[in-house]
């Protein structure tokens, strides 16, 4: 029971030392976690959240594109155009992508086009060929049609937004071939049926 409070505490303690910082974020993109000591008109005054005892850091507010205080507040100091590139703590890239996905990813037609042709033309058995071969190959970067270029260059956010493209692809494919296979059934039957 003593391990568990502990376990427990440690666990609070840490999560608390998490979130109990300042976070300066440079234009480049770099993090530094500080505690902000004075923000001034030209510059931000700070110590390293590692060596709070240590020396006091200056940094001009012209490198920095915000400053994200422990309590959630932020402070901006470039233009909006640039700001919108900075991911918002607790946004979900991966899931925005996978959405984004489901919104405007439309190009699986070519695919789907193909294996439906073949396999109502030749023969299901023939469609498998190419429905295997479109459903294991990513989508093209072309056919993608994401909305964001900026959002796409966020490793989690393509991520989510090229796997749910695929399972679209993945099932437009195999829904044609489906119903390419149910079509030549039906005729086989029709055809069969009248003998």
């Amino acid at each position: 029971m003593k391990k568990l409070f502990l376990g427990l505490f440690i666990f609070l303690l840490s999560t608390t030392l998490c979130f109990s910082q300042d976070v300066l974020t440079k234009k480049s993109g770099d993090d530094i976690l500080a505690k902000v000591l004075e923000v001034t008109s030209t510059e931000v005054k700070y110590k390293k959240f590692d060596n709070q005892s240590g020396p006091i850091f200056t940094i001009l507010k012209s490198e920095l594109l915000m400053v994200r205080y422990e309590n959630g507040t932020k402070d901006l100091f470039n233009e909006t155009k640039k700001i919108e590139n900075i991911v918002p703590m607790g946004r979900d890239l991966f899931r925005e992508g996978q959405a984004d996905a489901s919104k405007y990813y439309k190009g699986y037609k070519g695919a789907g086009t193909t294996v439906m042709a073949t396999s109502l033309l030749l023969s299901p058995l023939v469609g498998l060929i190419p429905a295997a071969l479109c459903s294991t190959a990513d989508p093209k970067e072309e056919n993608l049609n994401y909305p964001s270029t900026d959002l796409m260059k966020k490793a989690e956010y393509a991520e989510g937004y090229n796997q749910k493209a695929k399972k679209i692809k993945q099932g437009k494919v195999w829904t044609n071939w489906g119903v390419a296979f149910g079509i030549n059934l039906a005729l086989v039957l029709a055809l069969t049926s009248g003998n």
